[in-house]
Formats: C-alpha cells, sequence, structure tokens
C-alpha cells in the first residue's frame, strides 16, 4: 500500500545489488511512495548483480561509483542532481563488506590490509559520502541520511568479526555528523540497527543461518525481514521523522532489549 509519504522527493540508493538485498526493497518502496531514485553501486557489482532490472522497474538512473572515491562520490551527487533535477532529499549507505570474513581470517589473527579494506568500504565511506554531500551542497535542507547497521556494533557476536568495528565506526560517524549537518542544513543522519537478514553479504558470515533462527526465537516480535526495513527507511526518509536524527535506530523485533525467551530456552533445553 502506498501513501504517498515521499511524492516528488528526490533520493540516493548506494548498494543494491539483488533481490536479496536491503537496499533493493528500500528502492523498490521508496518508487512505491513516489521518490526518483538514482541507484548506485560498484562497476563490478553492476556486471554481477542485477541493479539494471530495479533501474528498469523502479524508472531510476543507475551511477556506477566505487562509493571509497571520493572522485566518483562527486559524481554521484553531481549527475544525480542534474539528472534527477535539484537537490537530493534522502540518500541510503548499504554498504559492507569484510575481506577477512571472506578468506574466513579468525578476528585475532586479522590481516591489517584487509582490515583497512573493511573499514574505508563499510564505514569510511559513510563520511566520505557525508563530506562530499556537505561541500556540494547536494541534500536538500531537512533532507534524511540513513546507514545500516547491526547489533554487533554494541556487543560481541561470534564469527562478525572486523565488521563489528566497521558498524560501530558507522554509528559513531552518524553522531558526529549528525551534530555538523544538523546545525548546517537541518540534514538528519541515523542508522537503522537491522536484524540478522538473508541476504547475500550476510551469506558470507559463517553461522549467519544460525545467528538468524536464534534472533528469531529470541524477538517477541520475530525478526524484522527486508522489507520491514525498507517501510522503516521509508518512515525515516519522509517528512514524519523531521526531528529524529543522530540515532540509532534499533529494527529487530524487541532482540536487543531482550535477555532471553521462553522460545529460546526450549530450544537449548528441551
Amino acid at each position: 500500500m502506498s501513501y504517498g509519504l515521499l511524492r516528488g522527493k528526490r533520493g540516493i540508493i548506494f548498494g543494491a545489488l539483488n533481490e536479496k538485498s536491503i537496499a533493493w526493497k528500500v528502492a523498490e518502496r521508496c518508487h512505491e511512495e513516489g521518490a526518483t531514485l538514482a541507484l548506485s553501486n560498484t562497476a563490478a557489482a553492476l556486471r554481477f548483480g542485477t541493479l539494471d532490472r530495479l533501474a528498469e522497474e523502479t524508472g531510476s538512473i543507475v551511477i556506477p561509483a566505487d562509493a571509497t572515491s571520493i572522485e566518483e562520490l562527486e559524481q554521484v551527487f553531481t549527475q544525480a542532481m542534474e539528472q534527477l533535477g535539484g537537490r537530493i532529499d534522502f540518500v541510503l549507505h548499504s554498504i559492507g563488506m569484510s575481506p577477512n570474513i571472506r578468506k574466513r581470517i579468525p578476528y585475532e589473527e586479522l590481516s591489517y590490509k584487509n582490515y583497512e579494506k573493511t573499514l574505508d568500504i563499510s564505514a569510511v565511506s559513510f563520511h566520505k559520502m557525508l563530506s562530499v554531500a556537505k561541500r556540494l551542497d547536494a541534500i536538500s535542507e531537512w533532507g534524511s541520511v540513513v546507514g545500516l547497521t547491526y547489533i554487533a556494533a554494541q556487543r560481541s557476536f561470534v564469527d562478525y568479526s572486523d565488521m563489528a568495528d566497521a558498524k560501530a565506526m558507522l554509528e559513531s560517524i552518524t553522531r558526529s555528523f549528525g551534530l555538523i549537518y544538523g546545525e548546517a542544513r537541518h540534514v538528519r543522519i541515523n542508522t537503522i540497527s537491522q536484524s540478522p537478514t538473508a541476504t547475500t553479504a550476510g551469506e558470507g558470515i559463517e553461522g549467519m543461518e544460525q545467528l538468524r533462527l536464534f534472533a528469531d526465537r529470541m524477538s517477541p516480535l520475530g525478526n524484522a525481514d527486508a522489507d520491514d526495513c525498507a517501510d522503516y527507511c521509508v518512515a525515516l526518509f519522509s517528512d514524519l521523522t523531521r526531528k529524529v536524527t543522530m540515532q540509532n535506530l534499533y529494527h529487530d523485533g524487541g532482540f536487543s532489549s531482550v535477555g532471553i525467551t521462553r522460545s529460546a530456552l526450549e530450544q537449548f533445553f528441551s
């Protein structure tokens, strides 16, 4: 069901790869709510994913870019403003990758070269994105920026490895830049701490399916899936949340506030 919450708004969605991507679902919902979109991912992701199909379905433009590159981010914002017809009203950062996790390197034995890549791709890219947008005055006053994170930024989760460090940095950037951009242009910046979700990126984390099932048992409302997350993003992009900023917003069916549930007890001790 569409409520027209984003009618007339322009947005950039970073990180959609295929139908499993949360960013893909967000783009679809934003389109349903009336937004016009620019979709961006790396050239390699465009070759291996199906972003062109999403662009066709949503009438969006596609701008290839490496989000760790200042120059390419400048091109994304400049081209998006030119082709969409004005400043951007909302941005989604759904970017994360750990070479250490992909190569099954234990946290205590990290490759520091890979570690730097993890932080650059998954967190520093968020800072670069915001810095470029502010310098170009690319985001409208009262615009909204959302980054996707996970509770492992706050608590220790086995095998989440250096992605936990990256997500903690992402959340810190949200607070630090949220103050600056809020005072300058009333731009609000938040993160959504999402339930473990069956995505292509998540499949690379060992034990992710077991974690997803455990979290579902530990959540009074059950896990929030990608479609649920897309709805939440729409709300944060809309004018209904104009005074929400610098927050890490848990979207996990209650998981983050639960110690133990009967369902989880039965799973381990029945």
